[in-house]
């Protein structure tokens, strides 16, 4: 028996069957059970089950008389809104493929999700719009976008009938304008209201065919070298991790659901969205974080679960209206992409009765494939591997299975990791091995096993900086920064950041013309213009040569090692 089986949550299975349906079938059974239980509710406004399926089969009978086909790949980029739920389920209903993008992502970054997914239609909110247009027409004839859907945030609540807490000052211009939609060379823009206006609910589509095996969404994920690659996600895949994460919190029809985590991100999209709408729950949609509204919305909603990064719990326990907030209802409250600082998670249960569930999953393997179990945490732990999950710890480098304790590179094996890296045979074959007949995929993390078999996270094997949950890839910020033309060579590492655990830090040799001329904060400030906000360094240091190996390799690993020297200096 596995040493974490011992510590098993009570009333579990260890394995699930997921069933063989499509991921709309979800949609569609709670909208049967549930036709007048609220699904959404968004500053003030609410949808019921119905109304949202029926939306969702408006704007899939719109798609499909823009010609999107099964298996055609449609960029979804919003924040967390009702528009984005719709989306999802259209494009499912048409057994297409949904591509998640970060809105954050500026036009150079979105062109490479439009060609390598090769994708014609896209579906967005009037302020991201123009960036993608951007993207698009940059590109070459007939590589760019046929069809932009936009919404604007105005089409799905009034801002008039807006309750004051729910309306930050920085929000009204951002949520409450009307804003222009833009031109796409080459193509067609299309109004979300409009669009929604011609097709009914129960217009003649074809009846959904996608099942297990089929692919359901293409989220793309950077790595040590090159750009983003796109995860194969099939409905199998993510309808487990839907089960399962329901399952793991105690998931009843009755969760009543915090959703700002964004849903671009895996664990947004599968932990929060997928498992909710497959238990019939409600969801509260925050497009922003803003731990005022979060503080408000808790209390006003009764929300029961919540699911985010422990930066937001920080954040929200310094409020200083903590003290009018009522967050009594709440009963599951846990996220991952960092660490929960221990005296953060012993303030949650003291103060609040709450155990913090840490978790860990990549966008490989559908989110989670580890979790604490609810009843029996460990602080600052992975976790044990959830249902149907067989993780191990190996060598690195001859991939054999290490003792209890021992360090080493963490392997998972289970029906929710991805089917591969989309175009990329090479990547996929390097990404997974064979072991006792099972396939096993090398996450790139450093962990070992306690002796109750949870797992700790030690170091990183991939190169990636983690900043506030946000996965930072340095090798996509320099090819970025390569791009400015007075960068000659850049080395992107980490530097400690004490609210976001670490931020980007750009080791920049500047062209000889331009030496003088560039001031490190107009390297910021390009980058502010052409990549997502997370990515921006936010400091750059000049020097005349980067360290290099004898076969002329960066040696960035001697910049972070000399970059954590110089914190750990400044510390004494």
């Amino acid at each position: 028996m596995p040493l974490h089986h011992a510590h098993w949550p009570a009333r579990l299975p260890w394995n699930l069957q997921a069933p063989a349906t499509s991921l709309w079938f979800n949609l569609e059974v709670s909208a049967l059970r549930y036709p007048d239980k609220t699904a959404l509710q968004f500053l003030g406004r609410s949808w019921t089950y119905r109304a949202l399926m029926q939306a969702a089969l408006r704007l899939a009978g719109s798609l499909r008389a823009l010609g999107v086909q099964p298996g055609d790949r449609v960029l979804l980029d919003m924040q967390n809104c009702p528009q984005f739920v719709i989306a999802f389920f259209a494009v499912m209903r048409l057994d297409a493929v949904v591509v998640p993008v970060n809105p954050m992502n500026r036009a150079q970054e979105l062109q490479h999700y439009i060609t390598d997914a090769g994708a014609q239609v896209a579906i967005t909110t009037a302020d991201l719009a123009p960036e993608l247009a951007l993207a698009s027409d940059s590109l070459p004839a007939g590589q760019g976008l046929q069809h932009l859907v936009v919404s604007q945030y105005t089409d799905v609540f009034d801002p008039a009938q807006v309750p004051a807490p729910l309306w930050p000052q920085a929000w009204a211009g951002w949520l409450g304008e009307v804003r222009p939609l833009p031109v796409l060379a080459g193509g067609r823009v299309h109004g979300w209201q409009a669009l929604l206006a011609d097709h009914s609910p129960q217009g003649s589509l074809a009846p959904v065919q996608a099942g297990h095996e089929d692919l359901a969404l293409l989220p793309y994920t950077s790595g040590t070298t090159g750009l983003p690659k796109g995860c194969m996600h099939t409905h199998g895949t993510l309808m487990h991790n839907a089960m399962a994460s329901g399952l793991w919190s105690n998931g009843t029809a009755q969760n009543v659901v915090l959703a700002v985590v964004p849903m671009f991100h895996i664990t947004g999209m599968v932990s929060v969205l997928q498992a909710s709408i497959l238990l019939g729950a409600t969801l509260v949609l925050m497009p922003r974080w803003q731990r005022e509204v979060a503080g408000y919305l808790i209390s006003r909603h009764k929300v029961t679960h919540w699911t985010n990064i422990p930066t937001m719990v920080i954040d929200l326990l310094a409020s200083p209206s903590l003290a009018d907030f009522d967050l009594s209802s709440l009963v599951s409250i846990g996220g991952g992409g960092a660490a929960m600082p221990e005296a953060v998670a012993q303030r949650l249960q003291a103060q609040f009765g709450l155990r913090y569930i840490e978790g860990y999953g990549l966008t490989e393997t559908a989110a989670p494939s580890h979790s604490n179990p609810p009843d029996r945490p460990k602080q600052q732990c992975l976790g044990i591997p959830i249902m149907g999950v067989d993780a191990r710890v190996v060598d690195p480098d001859t991939l054999q299975e290490l003792p209890v304790g021992q360090a080493g590179e963490i392997v998972t094996s289970g029906p929710q990791v991805f089917k591969g890296y989309w175009k990329q045979p090479e990547a996929t074959s390097a990404a997974f091995f064979e072991r006792d007949g099972k396939r096993f995929f090398r996450t790139g993390d450093m962990g070992r096993m306690d002796e109750e078999g949870y797992f700790f996270m030690t170091d990183r094997l991939k190169r990636m900086i983690n900043a506030s949950g946000f996965k930072v890839w340095p090798a996509e910020v320099e090819t970025l920064m390569f791009r400015h033309p007075a960068i000659q060579e850049a080395c992107i590492i980490a530097t400690r950041d004490a609210y976001r655990g670490e931020s980007v830090k750009a080791v920049v040799v500047l062209r000889e013309a331009h030496r003088g001329k560039v001031s490190e904060q107009d390297v910021i400030d390009w980058c502010r213009e052409h990549m997502a906000v997370y990515k921006i360094p936010r400091s750059v240091q000049f020097v005349d040569a980067l360290p290099k190996s004898g076969s002329g390799k960066v040696m960035w690993r001697a910049l972070q090692e000399a970059e954590m020297a110089a914190t750990e200096n400044a510390k004494a």
